[in-house]
């Protein structure tokens, strides 16, 4: 059984074509600038990479691009579309509809599209995406795979704010939390490394990345996160300011003559550990120019002490932590942040293990047999889970 696992952003489109029966990725890659003449796409198959100029228009025509390369005579991977039992999609805002993965009808395409208010810039494009998957292969099975459906879990003590309660009612104004289906996986996997049942252990998931949270996953089960009613709660990130006295928008607002729009977009883009650093968006760069540059050096302080303060928190949510995982590009990747991170947290019984440690996007654990919390890397897998979702729900197959 082949799956495509499709990821449609405003202006681009990611994808996977995936094995399932040995679960390998068959071929993958990501067309950017869709809708701009400077449109291209990068394909992907074993350590092969094609690179496609072409103009696409939208996410039908990139779409069609995709498919033509899967069956390119020269260096395609499927013979026809034929072979293509299923496609997954991931959809970021599931609102407080979806606490699963769910089989795409006219329906669910209209409840995503109730949820774009909260997730203005993906929902609208993962719709795009369907509708041109359908377009392309119409009797195709399709499922929807949300990032806020594991996070659905919470207790409305973790996710109401303290705010009149008529704007929840009304509204919905909660938090709803992102990256549910790498925390999901990368908690499962902790605990097979363990070597112990999920729903014994406390877990605290940090995916980060470019975008960043945290995930507080007891028995098996998201209690908490760091992610808000928007990507831009939570800890500080590359662009992102994280969670800010709401005083501080509504101050520079005043000062600086700013419309909502515009406040969202300095909190969004121009803000986090690149504002305090004053360099460009690339978390690889500054953490490089910490060593020598005061600036760098601070936005670094500031991005491990709150990812530390963040983990703190949820060992009073839990009562107490078994294990922290590192995952997403920086927690992959960033040998000494994961150190900065769990150097905070010695006084909570975590020892790291440097030499463990100093790896890149590893599955391993990086503390001493004597650490009292375990930590690991472990890379993350969504399209996997995206796909193992699909294939359950368009098959009845059973997901591992």
């Amino acid at each position: 059984m082949k799956i495509l696992v499709i990821n449609c952003g405003s202006s681009s489109l990611k994808y996977q074509l995936i094995d399932m029966e040995t679960e390998t990725v068959m071929a993958k890659g990501n067309y950017e600038r869709i809708g701009e003449d400077e449109a291209f796409l990068t394909h992907k198959v074993d350590s092969n990479k094609y690179v496609v100029q072409k103009t696409a228009l939208n996410h039908e025509e990139a779409l069609q691009t995709i498919l033509n390369e899967l069956t390119d005579a020269s260096h395609g991977v499927i013979a026809s579309l034929q072979e293509i039992n299923a496609v997954g999609h991931r959809i970021v805002h599931g609102g407080e509809i979806f606490d699963k993965s769910a089989l795409i009808t006219p329906r669910v395409i209209e409840q995503i599209q109730e949820c774009a208010v909260l997730a203005p810039l993906h929902n609208p494009a993962a719709i795009l995406g369907i509708k041109a998957c359908q377009s392309a292969m119409p009797n195709v099975k399709m499922v929807a795979a949300f990032d806020t459906a594991f996070h659905q879990t919470m207790p409305k003590s973790s996710y109401l704010y303290p705010i009149p309660y008529e704007y929840y009612e009304k509204y919905g104004v909660r938090k709803y939390g992102a990256h549910g289906t790498s925390h999901k996986y990368v908690s499962e996997i902790c605990a097979k490394l363990m070597n112990k049942d999920i729903t014994n252990l406390k877990i605290v998931t940090c995916h980060l990345g470019q975008g960043a949270s945290l995930c507080a996953i007891q028995n098996g089960k998201c209690i908490d996160t760091s992610m808000g009613l928007s990507p831009l709660g939570g800890i500080a990130m590359v662009t992102r300011s994280g969670d800010l006295d709401p005083s501080v928008v509504t101050y520079i607002m005043e000062k600086e003559n700013l419309t909502p729009n515009e406040a969202n977009s300095i909190l969004n883009k121009k803000s986090g550990i690149s504002a305090i650093a004053n360099m460009v968006p690339d978390f690889r760069e500054i953490e490089s120019a910490s060593y020598s540059n005061e600036k760098a050096k601070l936005a670094i302080e500031i991005f491990n002490k709150t990812v530390a303060q963040f983990i703190a928190k949820y060992a009073v949510t839990m009562g107490g932590i078994d294990a922290i995982v590192f995952t997403g590009g920086i927690g992959e990747n960033q040998i000494n942040v994961r150190k900065g991170i769990c150097n905070y947290l010695g006084f909570m019984g975590v020892d790291i293990d440097e030499t463990a440690n100093n790896v890149k996007g590893e599955e391993i654990e990086i503390t001493k047999s004597t650490s009292k919390i375990k930590a690991y890397i472990i890379p993350t897998n969504e399209e996997l889970v995206i796909a193992r979702d699909t294939r359950k729900i368009s098959y009845g197959a059973v997901a591992e």
